[in-house]
């Protein structure tokens, strides 16, 4: 199959294909890029405004949650949260997850959306900007600035994933579709069926890189530079997508997020790609939030807990760096229908490499509205302290994986005062 028929077929099958913008420094020379080793970093994004009295900042007082009271919040380490054990059929319960993990869990309560509507909201968690359509996530600002070399350097599922032209956008729906990328030069995505004798694909990848390697002291124009630069490119992560294969699944698991866990997983493990954006919906509850919530919670703890889980049995959890958000909370009262409203207050929660757990930064008070908190202690401060936004913590994960002072953050600047910027929050 030649190799714009494959691209073709790809787009028909609903695959996002990535394939680099330019060629770096010297690529004509090589064969193929050295497997990505981490961090890995991976955004859960509970789409549609969680309930987060309902998970890590309970309440139980002024009619905020129904379905447990005051007294029944149970604490784990330095953590509160709301019980639901009862109420969980299928999923993760609160009480399962903190048990496991509050001792790496970083959570950070009363964080400021500013505004409560769906798709500013979502592009603001997501870029740290909130009045700009061309700043890129920080899922794609660290894949570019990280490895623009890798054929998946930045998998998104869903939710906000603009890359501000920084990095392609690859989407792989399933893991079947995995396959078909990975083996392109296989009948079906079969790597046992191959279009090619190994002998041939050599053949082949010798007389590209001699073409390539000929064509360098030409000139030609820009538009035809970038074409013959994607087709050398496509042929050389044709062949670093190949190691995705051992790490497949046999057997897709059911779950939503577990099937785009196992996908970026093995993109991980194979060292294609930095970061991937996984994301369910649904958490938009202005109806029967409480039944809604009870279902969604549990579905969205049992994706992060499945996605450690396989990490772990990779060899590479202590590689990844995890987000946990949600672009919006809930009001904390209930609608006529049982359900509640956009709320602009809500939480966030970390774990991973770096990131020292057991600890809660920031707080909300009985009527479920932010306390500031002192951006040198993290402390709670009511008259001097910051209102912490997006910006505050995007800024901080740029700090984290050592990309801000790349030249892509630089490029897309994010405005915090010093005075302002969060210290020690990584522990």
């Amino acid at each position: 199959m030649e190799r714009r028929e494959f691209l073709k077929l790809a787009a028909s099958a609903g695959l996002g294909v990535a394939l680099p913008l330019g060629l770096p420094e010297g690529v004509r020379a090589q064969s193929e890029p050295a497997p990505y080793e981490g961090p890995y970093y991976v955004v859960f994004n509970a789409s549609g405004g969680w309930d987060t009295t309902y998970l890590m900042d309970p309440k139980g007082v002024n009619n905020i949650n129904r379905l447990y009271k005051e007294g029944d919040i149970a604490t784990e380490g330095k953590h509160k949260y709301a019980p639901n054990a009862k109420q969980v059929k299928v999923g993760m319960s609160n009480e399962d997850f903190f048990k496991k993990y509050a001792k790496e869990l970083l959570v950070l309560n009363g964080l400021d959306y500013s505004v409560n509507n769906h798709d500013p909201c979502a592009r603001y968690m997501a870029t740290g900007k909130l009045d700009s359509l061309a700043y890129p996530t920080f899922a794609a600002t660290v894949a570019a600035c990280k490895g623009t070399q890798y054929p998946l350097a930045f998998l998104t599922f869903g939710n906000y994933s603009s890359t501000g032209n920084l990095v392609p956008m690859s989407r792989i729906p399933y893991l079947h579709s995995l396959n078909i990328v990975a083996n392109a030069d296989a009948v079906g995505g079969t790597a046992s069926h191959p279009y090619h004798d190994g002998f041939v694909v050599d053949r082949i990848e010798q007389a590209l890189k001699e073409q390539a390697e000929a064509r360098a002291g030409d000139s030609r124009l820009p538009r035809e530079e970038r074409a013959k630069s994607m087709l050398y490119a496509a042929q050389v992560n044709s062949k670093a997508l190949q190691r995705v294969t051992p790490y497949v699944p046999k057997s897709s698991p059911k779950e939503r997020l577990s099937q785009q866990a196992d996908i970026a997983l093995a993109s991980f493990k194979a060292g294609v790609c930095v970061s991937a954006n996984l994301d369910i919906g649904q958490f938009d509850s202005h109806n029967n939030n409480d039944e809604d919530q009870m279902k969604l919670i549990p579905e969205f703890l049992a994706g992060i807990d499945y996605l450690m889980r396989r990490a772990e049995e990779l060899k590479i959890r202590e590689k990844l760096v995890v987000v946990i958000q949600s672009e919006m909370g809930r009001t904390p009262t209930y609608n006529k229908g049982n359900g509640k409203d956009h709320w602009s207050i809500g939480s966030i929660m970390f774990l991973g490499r770096g990131i020292k757990g057991d600890r809660v930064i920031g707080a909300t008070d009985e009527g479920q509205f932010l306390i500031p908190i002192d951006p040198k202690t993290l402390q709670p401060d009511k008259e001097k302290g910051i209102r912490v936004r997006p910006e505050h913590l995007t800024l901080a994960l740029r700090e984290l994986a050592g990309i801000q002072d790349h030249a892509f953050s630089k490029q897309y600047p994010l405005t915090v005062p010093d005075n302002e910027k969060l210290q020690g929050l990584w522990g």
